[in-house]
């Protein structure tokens, strides 16, 4: 439970609000939009949902649902450039002009009938085997220096024509229909971008809106490997190096001779190396390299064979830059498992992945920006901020945001007893909990409800008898 927003999300809000101001011809949140605002991240934060029923609760009615959603719906709040200045507040706080961009996407499971949930699909379950109804996110994380934090994201869905020509595409394959007897493959439909195309979207807007930041590299796994990717990533961030992933039956030519990437390195086999991780501990990692025509590409490209300690089979990492050193390449692309985290801190911690059922595509976006707005009103903590100038390791989130309920809760008790009254007010807030937290009826129990007999007959004992001497 909260009684008022805490010293953070006070602040972080009014940051908001200077940095839209600051901006050309933009104006900021009224009054009313920042205490709604200030609500909505304590709602997050204390109940780690998007719902407004229990920010209700959690707020002990300083504002009524329906005026929550209200707000959420109808509030003339420019979502695009709120989520734009939060991103700049936190780069101007830490000081932050360069970093490494990364991207990644995660599948979120909603429940199996969602009309009017925004771009939900069946999504293959990686765990099962299985399938399940959810919606899949494509993000940028930007990893500096001193935090990691997200800077961009888009809803993925898959483009129904495309869908239904690949299942009846594998279909007559399967009868044997020779392809000149086959439909062919539909133009693709603007509408629904594919997952390469969203992350260099995202990517454009970032460097569009955050010129002042160097991007160093840009980071991604093997889905985002074709040309396409790497070519126009490297060029919308001034020719940094992009790194990703070939398959191991990718072509490749040396010295005028084609082959599969597997059967390359299995002619130069790898040697032993110290890699540092994240830029912490060493493991030794086995690792041979070499700059490679790769067909697909049309160009040459680094390309080295990873071998992690206990895995049998390389991977193989591809980059743009034929520049750079084995070493550095490699030490870059381990940052790539810090989007890793961030995605589980955010889903567990951070409302978005427990329970945002918003509807709609407005809905959908903007729950999910109230989300990440926590994530980067967290990085702006006193306590984050400290270690951060004394570069001590950050705290996490987890933690942070315990710490950050506590608070609530010690200043909600502190302002209490400071009344005038402090027996009475006591009183008042209980009896206000009390309302609040009403008991409402269980269908799990059956206190007053007929249970019927559940005994026999008398006079049916006979028949019972008849019909075993008859069996």
């Amino acid at each position: 439970m909260f009684s008022a927003p805490l010293p953070v999300i006070d602040q972080f809000v009014e940051d908001l609000d200077a940095a839209l101001r600051s901006q050309g011809g933009g104006r900021g949140l009224s009054r009313l939009q920042r205490a709604w605002l200030k609500f909505c991240l304590m709602g997050v934060l204390m109940t780690n949902t998007v719902c407004w029923k229990g920010f209700e609760r959690a707020g002990l009615r300083g504002y009524r649902f329906s005026a929550l959603s209200w707000m959420f719906r109808h509030s003339k709040i420019d979502w695009e450039r709120l989520w734009q200045a939060s991103i700049t507040v936190v780069l101007v706080a830490h000081g932050i002009t360069d970093g490494v961009l990364v991207v990644d996407d995660s599948d979120e499971q909603r429940a199996k009938q969602t009309k009017r949930i925004h771009r939900a699909y069946r999504l293959h379950d990686k765990k099962t085997g299985g399938s399940f109804n959810g919606q899949s996110l494509v993000f940028l994380v930007l990893v500096t220096s001193k935090v990691t934090l997200p800077v961009g994201w888009a809803f993925y869905a898959p483009d129904p024509a495309q869908s239904a020509w690949r299942r009846e595409e594998a279909r007559l394959k399967a009868q044997g229909v020779v392809r000149a007897q086959r439909p062919k493959r539909p133009a693709p439909n603007p509408a629904y971008p594919s997952k390469v195309e969203l992350a260099l979207k995202l990517i454009a807007t970032f460097r569009q809106v955050h010129a002042r930041v160097r991007v160093k590299a840009v980071v991604a796994d093997a889905l985002y490997g074709p040309r396409a990717f790497l070519d126009q990533a490297s060029a919308l961030c001034e020719g940094a190096q992009t790194i990703s992933q070939l398959r191991h039956n990718q072509t490749v030519r040396f010295r005028g001779r084609e082959r599969a990437l597997s059967e390359y390195f299995k002619a130069y086999p790898g040697v032993t190396q110290r890699l540092r991780v994240r830029g912490g501990e060493e493991i030794a990692v086995s690792v041979s390299s070499a700059r490679l025509h790769v067909c697909a590409h049309e160009t040459k490209r680094f390309v080295i064979a990873l071998t992690y300690p206990g895995q049998s089979e390389p991977r193989y990492l591809v980059a743009s830059d034929l520049s750079w050193r084995t070493q550095d390449i490699l030490q870059v692309a381990t940052l790539r498992w810090l989007v890793e985290v961030f995605l589980a801190d955010w889903k567990r911690y951070e409302g978005w992945g427990t329970l945002a059922k918003q509807p709609d595509e407005e809905g959908s976006s903007r729950s999910l920006i109230l989300s990440l707005l926590l994530d980067h009103a967290l990085l702006l903590h006193p306590e984050q901020t400290a270690r951060l100038k004394q570069s001590a390791p950050a705290c996490t989130v987890g933690r942070l945001r315990e710490a950050c309920r506590a608070e609530a809760i010690v200043t909600m008790v502190r302002d209490l007893l400071s009344a005038e009254d402090p027996v009475a007010a006591v009183a008042q807030w209980a009896e206000h909990v009390k309302a609040l937290y009403a008991l409402p009826p269980s269908s799990k129990h059956m206190s007053g409800r007929d249970l019927g007999r559940q005994e026999p007959t008398a006079s049916l004992r006979y028949r019972a008898l008849e019909a075993m001497a008859s069996a």
